[in-house]
């Protein structure tokens, strides 16, 4: 059974079943094949026990092409996947999807250049309640992850410019409003990973742990063929002023080579299991549930 391109699905159309044999062989699950296929980020609907729900952005450009698909993973493994219609003028590069503390079915998403959508999913029906723009930052920033946390009742966001190669990753934090999509002055600090060593982006997602831990994804890209490769890091820690404190060297959760992270979300308040997305180009987009302390190398 071949995998159909998501991009021409309508919004509401029978569930894409993903058979076993699909499975890339290596623990992680097809979502797709294909250029428009990838995840870009990805943030939790509903979990009931084995069965989770999740939202999953795509960072397509062109018109007519996916933005947006519900996955369902029972017991791992990928059983349904519903491409979402964004409505109106769809958005260019999607790349991070966070859900808004205390607001069930209500996401952020950021773009690439720093564009960002408070967004409203329900019965696999989108709805855009507001858009913003992140604050300046340098000219070369090229926006991958976001991410939001609670720290003594305030909201900060952690957002970041993935860097490349000899450039590194931009770490920027502030405190956000959800109601007002809006930022005070923000802080940042420059951040690089030891691994990848080529072809790399120094982030490739962001997270935040209940504890305040500062989870980081970086990957290798050499092109749209591969190979990829990528790695999971505890970075460090925000702080109650919202400021982030780096670890002096981060301490690594995972290696998973062969395939490019470029989403990544909590699946417990303790963080002990991320669900983690890829947008391997050519290759399509695979999620995989993997414990902190269980990277796939081991």
């Amino acid at each position: 059974m071949k995998f159909i391109s998501l991009a021409i699905l309508p919004a509401l159309a029978i569930p894409l079943l993903l058979p076993s044999a699909a499975l890339a062989g290596d623990g992680w699950e097809s979502i797709g094949t294909g250029m428009t296929s990838g995840a870009s980020g990805v943030a939790v609907l509903a979990r009931d026990g084995d069965r989770i729900d999740a939202l999953v952005l795509r960072d397509n450009k062109k018109s007519g092409e996916n933005r947006a698909v519900q996955v369902r993973l029972e017991h791992g493994k990928v059983s349904k996947v519903y491409s979402i219609d964004w409505p109106g003028e769809p958005p260019v590069d999607l790349e991070a999807a966070e859900g808004v503390p205390g607001k069930a079915g209500e996401f952020i998403a950021l773009a690439s250049d720093g564009k960002g959508f408070h967004i409203k999913l329900k019965d696999r029906r989108l709805k855009v309640l507001g858009a913003f723009q992140a604050p300046e930052g340098d000219p070369d920033d090229n926006y991958e992850g976001f991410a939001l946390k609670k720290v003594n009742d305030r909201l900060f966001a952690i957002w970041a410019d993935r860097g490349q190669d000899a450039r590194p990753a931009t770490l920027y934090s502030a405190e956000f409003s959800v109601s007002k999509l809006s930022f005070k002055k923000p802080k940042s600090i420059p951040f690089r990973v030891p691994y990848p060593v080529a072809d790399v982006r120094h982030t490739s997602d962001v997270e935040i742990t209940a504890d305040d831990r500062v989870l980081v994804s970086a990957a290798s890209d050499p092109g749209d063929e591969g190979p990829f490769d990528s790695a999971v890091y505890d970075a460090g820690v925000l702080r109650s002023d919202g400021s982030i404190a780096l670890s002096p060297v981060p301490a690594k959760i995972g290696d998973f080579p062969g395939h490019k992270i470029e989403a990544m979300t909590c699946l417990s308040r303790s963080c002990g299991s991320l669900l983690y997305g890829t947008d391997d180009e050519a290759a399509g987009g695979r999620l995989r549930i993997s414990t902190r302390n269980d990277p796939e190398d081991q």
